[in-house]
């Protein structure tokens, strides 16, 4: 689909190794695990129709994690055995693969990525701090494994984007590494919907950062647009105060959630335009990918299509 650069979420399992998985605890929705033995090694089994388990990598081996088959991220609750509870998927995904999946390490994601000739973005995840701190003896250990994984296999510090949403992460990775901490990028989680709500960074907060070493900034994409009084999508003032402060944008996600009924309904990732003023179906969001190019600047854009975003580049002139 001409994605260039290359996401692996990166978490660990209990002997220490760094695999590709959203969170450290969601094997429970993104495997089969609940559907074999392993059940038993969850922190919280699967009981039963209406049980909540817990499963993590961090519960497992590397032998253990890579017996398991990845799916699509979904669960039934509702579901009366752990076969069915394996359902779930929204009517717009996929299961085409479900059972089959193959899960990576971060070794096998940097080999596989190098032979489709494509860079790299891994995310180190936040985990439990007492299992951190047990595995690797602290969470400066788990940052540094991350980069000697890169480091190991001889990849180039300019094709590695290492990310996290933890500050302290990127300001080691620019104090210790810092031909890799160059690139790091410092992750916003923003949120206006959470309980409590997770507010912008203030401009001051931008500017420190920013002289502490950090030089890429990744807020969600709804952080960085508005719509205006004229049903328009225009850059947000956080988008502009990023800017004032030199820091370089990378945004997330694209084609995340089901726009056929437009922004109105379709969640945290179009909240910029509550009331679907400005995206009435999907195909207006190539209007809020050019305000992103063309206006706001980014670097580049997560995408789970990255299709939509090639076709753009391609025919906008960017790379």
């Amino acid at each position: 689909m001409g994605a260039g650069i290359v996401e692996c979420d990166v978490t660990f399992t209990k002997d220490g190794e760094l695999v590709c998985r959203h969170a450290e605890c969601d094997l429970h929705t993104t495997t089969n695990i609940v559907a074999t033995e392993l059940n038993n090694s969850c922190s919280v089994p699967y009981s039963g129709q209406g049980s909540s388990p817990s499963c993590c990598a961090s519960d497992l081996t590397l032998a253990q994690f890579k017996s398991l088959k990845g799916k699509m991220d979904a669960s039934n609750p509702s579901a009366s055995n752990a076969v069915d509870y394996l359902g779930g998927t929204a009517n717009w995904r996929t299961d085409l693969y479900t059972g089959r999946g193959t899960l990576l390490t971060l070794r096998e994601s940097i080999a596989l990525n190098r032979r489709l000739g494509v860079k790299h973005t891994p995310e180190l995840k936040s985990g439990d701090p007492a299992r951190i701190e047990q595995v690797f003896g602290g969470q400066a250990n788990y940052a540094q494994k991350m980069i000697d994984e890169f480091k190991r296999a001889g990849v180039k510090p300019k094709d590695v984007w290492p990310q996290s949403f933890n500050l302290g992460d990127v300001l080691y990775w620019v104090r210790n590494e810092p031909q890799y901490g160059k690139q790091a990028v410092y992750l916003d989680d923003i949120d206006s919907s959470a309980n409590p709500p997770i507010p912008r960074l203030t401009v001051e907060e931008l500017r420190q950062s920013h002289a502490q070493g950090v030089r890429i900034f990744a807020p969600p994409i709804p952080a960085l647009l508005a719509v205006d009084a004229f049903d328009e999508i225009v850059p947000s003032q956080y988008a502009l105060d990023i800017n004032a402060a030199d820091l370089d944008i990378i945004t997330w996600t694209f084609e995340r959630s089901d726009l056929r009924r437009g922004a109105a309904a379709g969640g945290f990732y179009y909240a910029f335009d509550p009331a679907g003023r400005a995206v009435k179906k999907d195909s207006d969001m190539y209007e809020a990918l050019d305000v992103l190019a063309r206006e706001v600047g980014i670097l580049g854009i997560f995408s789970d299509w990255p299709a939509t975003v090639t076709y753009y580049a391609n025919c906008m002139g960017f790379e």
